[in-house]
């Protein structure tokens, strides 16, 4: 267990039953198996897995997620383009570059950083990406194949925390699952891959009334609002599984630290958690990663259907 975890649980709680589902080493993980396959491929194959990022505008933390993008694509053996655009970029010349992508056979997968400069439509420029190559699942062809239970790409942070929990919980089926936010990013497609595990599925939003007593019957609770622990320890049955998205940066006594959407230190009755940071975060990368190489044997299956079929 990384010792960040460990530090954490002493100093919230000397008592602390619950088992820390460490996001980091899995994701560790599944990077280094990717790596395995894509050497495979290169050994086999005169394409790689390719990934291209866009980035309008100088927003620090974008910018720093996407140099980490950069270096893990390259770690993994595939290929990495790199678009940084200035936050004057117009919406036709954003989406020229989104064509010339969707054109572009040594690309498998785009990803446009959000968010946008407020003068860019983000939902255009996501409809425009090639939803074979939208390896941020966000596209509404992705969207909607998700939605009737068929192969899409999936959005990676919803993606990642499914992973956590079938390594973690095994089958799911039957389980009572509350997923607390009904985004599009995350709330929404999580409600859809709990689905499809068999799950019973419950989405709460700000509007539910008295949400205490919904997560109390839950099995599964994964929560993402964006609010600073406001699930409470009272909320989880004993012996329940927290996935905890959020990520919040507060300021106590002077101090800024970060924490979930679920208080850390009151979830020792429960199963296991998910810690933050430490937890969900490090495995968005994985799964975008592990998105461009579904992306890349797809279109591998699709360039030898036509060529059979013109053979």
């Amino acid at each position: 267990m990384a010792g960040h975890i460990e530090a954490l649980i002493q100093a919230e709680q000397p008592i602390f039953e619950a088992d820390i589902i460490d996001g980091k080493a899995f994701a560790a993980g599944l990077t280094a198996r990717i790596k395995v396959e894509v050497a495979e491929i290169r050994s086999n194959c005169d394409k790689v897995p390719g990934l291209a990022v866009v980035l309008v505008g100088e927003d620090p933390a974008s910018s720093v997620y996407v140099a980490s993008k950069r270096r893990e694509t390259q770690a993994a053996g595939m290929s990495s383009f790199e678009h940084r655009l200035p936050d004057t970029t117009s919406q036709e010349d954003l989406m020229e570059l989104v064509r010339q992508l969707n054109a572009d056979p040594l690309v498998h997968g785009i990803l446009v950083q959000l968010p946008l400069p407020r003068h860019l439509d983000a939902d255009a420029v996501i409809e425009a990406i090639d939803p074979a190559k939208d390896v941020d699942g966000f596209h509404i062809a992705n969207a909607g194949k998700l939605a009737v239970g068929q192969n899409a790409l999936v959005p990676c942070t919803p993606l990642g925390c499914m992973m956590l929990l079938k390594d973690l919980l095994g089958d799911l089926t039957g389980l009572h699952a509350v997923v607390v936010g009904r985004s599009n990013i995350v709330g929404k497609p999580m409600a859809q891959l709990l689905l499809q595990e068999d799950c019973t599925v419950t989405i709460a939003h700000r509007h539910s009334r008295d949400l205490a007593s919904l997560t109390r019957t839950a099995d599964i609770v994964v929560v993402a609002v964006g609010r600073p622990e406001m699930v409470r320890g009272d909320w989880i049955k004993p012996g329940a599984t927290v996935i905890d998205v959020g990520i919040n940066r507060v300021v106590q006594d002077g101090r800024s630290r970060l924490v979930g959407d679920v208080a850390f230190a009151e979830m020792g009755h429960a199963r296991a958690i998910t810690p933050v940071p430490g937890g969900v975060g490090p495995m968005t990368i994985g799964c975008l990663l592990s998105n461009t190489l579904e992306a890349f044997r797809r279109a591998q299956a699709r360039d030898r259907a036509s060529a059979k079929e013109n053979s």
